[in-house]
């Protein structure tokens, strides 16, 4: 983590790593965006609402892993911690696993590939401001396309069946 503070933690990237935290505190931004999707998209407001409260899900999945597993936090005093965290538990990142849950699930529903473009920034950010291992956002990745996956596929299922 010091190194990727040393190589890219410079004032705007760290100022852009704070925003994405601030927006994926709590899967809250994800879960707006959700909300936003079924206003606006009627026709599939069901699946939308499906995928924000996937999108919680697996927010919660997250948390319930790091109060069994209870690593704490990086602590290496060349590492600068550069935000607030809600909990002193750090696997796996809640961050990446309710992007890429958002990712995965909102790709769905787009029809674009939102993973490449939201997912590393995200991982990127939290090794940034010093607040994970890499280990805790490859975890937390890992766990949010498990749900993200999971929860697709049944909406699309559920998609298809009501085509027919």
């Amino acid at each position: 983590m010091s190194r990727v503070q040393g190589a890219i933690g410079k004032p705007p990237v760290v100022t852009a790593a704070r925003g994405l935290s601030l927006f994926g505190e709590h899967s809250a931004g994800w879960f707006a965006i959700g909300l936003v999707g079924a206003v606006v998209d009627r026709k599939r407001r069901r699946d939308w609402l499906l995928a924000a409260g996937g999108v919680v899900a697996a927010h919660a999945a997250s948390i319930a892993v790091k109060r069994v597993v209870r690593r704490p936090r990086p602590d290496d005093p060349s590492v600068q911690v550069l935000v607030g965290t809600p909990s002193k538990l750090s696997f796996p990142s809640s961050h990446a696993t309710s992007t890429t849950a958002a990712a995965v699930l909102y790709s769905g529903l787009t029809g674009r590939s939102l993973v490449p473009v939201l997912v590393p920034p995200m991982l990127v950010s939290r090794l940034v401001l010093g607040v994970h291992y890499p280990t805790d956002v490859l975890a937390g990745s890992a766990l949010g396309a498990l749900v993200g996956g999971v929860l697709r596929r049944r909406i699309s299922r559920r998609a298809k069946a009501g085509a027919r």
